[in-house]
């Protein structure tokens, strides 16, 4: 029985499907490395070809990318102080239309009071000049009528120009003199 059950096992481990053969082994090994060579040979320095210009070309895109950080903050800097320039300028500019406004309403203002005290000096020359006279007509007036009530109460006609002149002239000047002596007498009680 064991040379029954020992043939069954024999042969059993000639069919191991878990171990190969040791021709398929070596076989294996040689395929492997002929693989690993031509791997080795022709696809590894490819590869370290691609790695090397891939880094390269990170590189240098990094040292552009730097060199046109660098360029762009130059730019700003050069941009930010024309700005801060142009609005000095425009400061400068605003103050000097504020103070030229200052200036030009100070002139106005100056060119309306001469103007109005022109216009006042105007105004009271005119009304001086038509005081003068509306006294001369209200003289002319009074003596007139003056002339023909003293005509009348004296009798007389003082139709002479010389005479009534005379006479108007005395009645003015004590018209004059009794004014005043009230307006004084007024003034003191």
């Amino acid at each position: 029985m064991q040379a029954l059950l020992a043939a069954p096992l024999a042969k059993a481990e000639e069919l191991n499907p878990l171990l190969p053969h040791a021709i398929e082994i070596v076989l294996s090994l040689v395929v492997f490395g002929l693989l690993l060579f031509a791997v080795w040979k022709f696809v590894t320095p490819r590869f370290e070809q691609i790695y090397t210009e891939r880094t390269q070309a990170i590189e240098g895109g990094l040292a552009a990318a730097e060199t046109k950080q660098a360029e762009a903050d130059a730019k700003l800097a050069d941009l930010e102080q024309q700005l801060s320039e142009a609005r000095h300028e425009a400061a400068r500019i605003r103050e000097e239309a504020r103070e030229q406004g200052a200036q030009i309403i100070a002139e106005m203002r100056e060119q309306a009071q001469a103007d109005a005290a022109r216009i006042v000096e105007h105004g009271k020359t005119q009304i001086e000049a038509e005081r003068q006279q509306a006294v001369t007509s209200l003289r002319a007036e009074v003596g007139t009528l003056a002339t023909s009530l003293a005509g009348r109460i004296v009798g007389e006609s003082l139709e002479d120009d010389d005479r009534s002149a005379r006479v108007v002239e005395r009645f003015l000047a004590d018209l004059e003199t009794i004014e005043a002596s009230q307006a004084a007498g007024g003034g003191e009680s």
